[in-house]
């Protein structure tokens, strides 16, 4: 497979990343992240132009982004109905939803990179909430930048071990999440024990 990925790469350059990252941006099962990494060795190897292909895959995650908030905006409703189909995807817009809720554009900044498979709900959640387009666009754009320079620069540096970079961000994304995750739920326990020791005091 990453011989093939690696080729589309060779033969189609920075639109074949701007199109993949616009793809996952909106659901589709897409590669994006060994794509990148494909992307920034052909730039070291001096095949791609670093600039364009850094804005092509920019772009593309900012317009997928964009295309993802505008459904949530025109088919808010629609769209919940269809989430809630399956047990997953109600899952998985539920927390999208509470994100924007608690966090708004903070939330849609960390979700493009750092909790990226929930990002496209998040973009969608944000449309459907009703999340200010431009403060919304400020904060997904630096998002996208850090996630698509990330991957990029790993890809450039580590040129001859893509495949195995590619398996170690994942490993580490996952080990990330879930020790970010296990965090905020401790720092929630502890100030909803202080909050109910503060109301007790003052009974």
């Amino acid at each position: 497979m990453t011989d093939t990925l690696f080729g589309l790469v060779a033969d189609y350059g920075v639109w074949v990343l701007a199109a993949s990252c616009y793809l996952s941006c909106l659901l589709v099962p897409i590669p994006t992240s060994l794509l990148m990494l494909a992307g920034g060795a052909f730039v070291a190897s001096g095949d791609l132009d670093g600039g364009t292909v850094l804005a092509g895959a920019w772009l593309g995650a900012v317009l997928g982004d964009q295309t993802g908030f505008a459904v949530g905006r025109r088919f808010g409703p629609v769209l919940g109905h269809w989430a809630a189909r399956t047990t997953a995807r109600q899952k998985l817009f539920a927390q999208a939803t509470e994100t924007v809720r608690r966090k708004g554009e903070i939330g849609v900044f960390f979700s493009t990179w750092l909790f990226a498979p929930l990002g496209p709900w998040v973009n969608m959640a944000a449309g459907a909430s009703g999340l200010h387009w431009l403060r919304f666009t400020l904060w997904d754009s630096a998002g996208e930048a850090i996630w698509v320079f990330g991957y990029i620069a790993l890809g450039y540096m580590f040129a001859g071990q893509v495949t195995q970079v590619s398996e170690l961000t994942s490993n580490l994304s996952g080990f990330l999440v879930a020790g970010l995750a296990t965090a905020v739920l401790g720092w929630l326990v502890l100030r909803a024990a202080r909050r109910a020791k503060a109301r007790h005091r003052q009974q």
